[in-house]
């Protein structure tokens, strides 16, 4: 355990090693905040309007969401490993005491307290320059349910950028293209980050449920507000464990498999 706690620390501290990408990243959220609430606030100007199940103050409850469940579950470290694959340095890794996934989660960990520090303080000054109705919830089972949710989907999306960078054993070049493709253009679209997946026809909802992503944003926001009945939340939860374990498993076995081919030309 003391070994992950200093990986932690000496991952926290790095962060602040690659000011610019820090600084790019939080501006691009708060952006995208600024887009979406000015977007909601144009359509519900009458505070009385009922679209899609949103009042005034849940569709821009679920926008601010956004900004702080999106810290905790897409920062990630883990879009480093299709480089060290390719570069051979992850025969460095291997050499060490310590679990290659575990050591990963952890610095994954050190990226989401970081950029959770930040969001909160942005949705404050956001919040105080705004002034958005809230929606605060004060069912302590929800808020139990939406704490668990937060976790599993960090563990989805830790497995499925596992999964993404390990295409790297086979095409080293196409890592970064792969995981650009699938967690910055379809990942945040389904997930429910731009805009909230229930303004679709109940069919192309379905579609959406039965993959990972909407798991990540979208369904910890909607236990949040309540808009979901207790055993759709207790059927999402279930799904959402049967995702990390599926993920899981896969990730192991495609590792065990890249292991085979890994030779670190050049180390």
């Amino acid at each position: 355990m003391n070994k992950y706690l200093s990986i932690f620390k000496t991952s926290f501290s790095q962060e602040f090693a690659y000011k610019l990408n820090f600084v790019m990243w939080r501006l691009r959220n708060v952006l995208q905040i600024f887009v979406l609430f000015f977007f909601w606030s144009t359509i519900f100007s009458d505070p009385s309007r009922m679209v899609f199940g949103y009042d005034r103050g849940k569709i821009l409850t679920y926008v601010f969401g956004v900004m702080i469940v999106k810290a905790v579950v897409f920062s990630a470290r883990t879009v480093d490993i299709a480089g060290d694959i390719a570069k051979g340095d992850l025969a460095n890794y291997l050499l060490k005491p310590i679990s290659y996934f575990k050591y990963w989660l952890t610095r994954d960990l050190s990226s989401k307290a970081l950029n959770l520090i930040f969001a909160v303080g942005e949705t404050l000054i956001l919040f105080f320059i705004l002034k958005p109705p809230f929606y605060l919830q004060t069912n302590p089972w929800l808020i139990l349910a939406f704490i668990l949710s937060l976790v599993l989907a960090i563990l989805i999306f830790f497995y499925f950028l596992l999964l993404c960078n390990m295409v790297a054993f086979w095409a080293p070049e196409m890592g970064w293209a792969v995981q650009f493709l699938l967690v910055i253009i379809i990942g945040e679209f389904l997930s429910g980050s731009f805009i909230p997946l229930d303004i679709f026809p109940l069919g192309v909802q379905k579609v959406f449920y039965a993959l990972p992503f909407p798991y990540l944003i979208f369904f910890p926001l909607q236990v949040y507000l309540g808009k979901i009945s207790l055993a759709f939340t207790l059927s999402g939860l279930l799904i959402s464990i049967a995702w990390v374990l599926i993920l899981g498993f896969f990730a192991n076995f495609i590792w065990r498999r890249g292991l085979r081919r890994f030779a670190a030309e050049g180390r």
